[in-house]
């Protein structure tokens, strides 16, 4: 695969892992996408995390994991291979505190019978800090979680969309639940703060999870 030469294009070492990646996810989503479409996947996916990631060392891993929830997504949306339960996606700017709080809280109260994704607009280097403590005080690690750009293939999933002061940057289309939760952002917040964004984000995440699951 050819790629221009720009800030965000893998080089040498990084360059072999990717194509390393998309060689396994080939063989993972086999007659659902073809090589040259996980692949394209692999390396825009590695391309829009890097224009945030200052350290490069980790990326081809978290790149995995972006892509193959971008290409899950997109097979679901296309029908070609149906998750087979409500998807839910929580929208903010950064994808550092708001939306993954609420994300980390819908998984826990749904356990499996909700697949649910996080995005930022305009996604930040790491999660916050606080945000991460005040989660970890309920037992809930946000260690694995990394911000994550928009993209349309996981708004084409989704059955209900819940943006949290992104505006009007997720893209619109028939047949999805939108909402708009007016949560104040954490990022400006000391500990205490966040906890009670905490709250009050997990009393509406109870109230969605009893709406998707009977």
């Amino acid at each position: 695969m050819s790629t221009s030469p720009t800030a965000d294009a893998p080089t040498g070492t990084q360059e072999h892992v990717l194509h390393c990646i998309s060689e396994e996810l080939s063989a993972t989503f086999d007659g659902v996408f073809g090589p040259d479409m996980v692949e394209r996947y692999v390396f825009e996916s590695y391309a829009a995390l890097a224009r945030t990631a200052k350290i490069k060392t980790y990326l081809p891993i978290i790149t995995r994991r972006f892509a193959v929830d971008r290409l899950n997504a997109l097979a679901h949306a296309q029908g070609k291979r149906p998750s087979g339960v409500p998807e839910v996606l929580f929208v903010c700017v950064q994808n550092a505190g708001r939306s993954q709080m609420a994300a980390a809280l819908l998984r826990d109260l749904t356990q499996g019978a909700v697949n649910v994704r996080s995005a930022g607009s305009m996604p930040a280097e790491h999660l916050d800090e606080n945000v991460v403590a005040a989660m970890s005080e309920i037992g809930l690690s946000l260690d694995e979680q990394f911000p994550k750009p928009l993209t349309d293939d996981v708004v084409r999933a989704a059955d209900v969309v819940i943006t949290m002061g992104c505006g009007d940057t997720c893209p619109i289309y028939p047949g999805k639940k939108y909402e708009d939760w007016n949560i104040s952002d954490p990022a400006t917040m000391d500990l205490e703060g966040v906890r009670t964004v905490r709250q009050v984000l997990k009393t509406r995440v109870t109230n969605l999870a009893s709406q998707l699951v009977s």
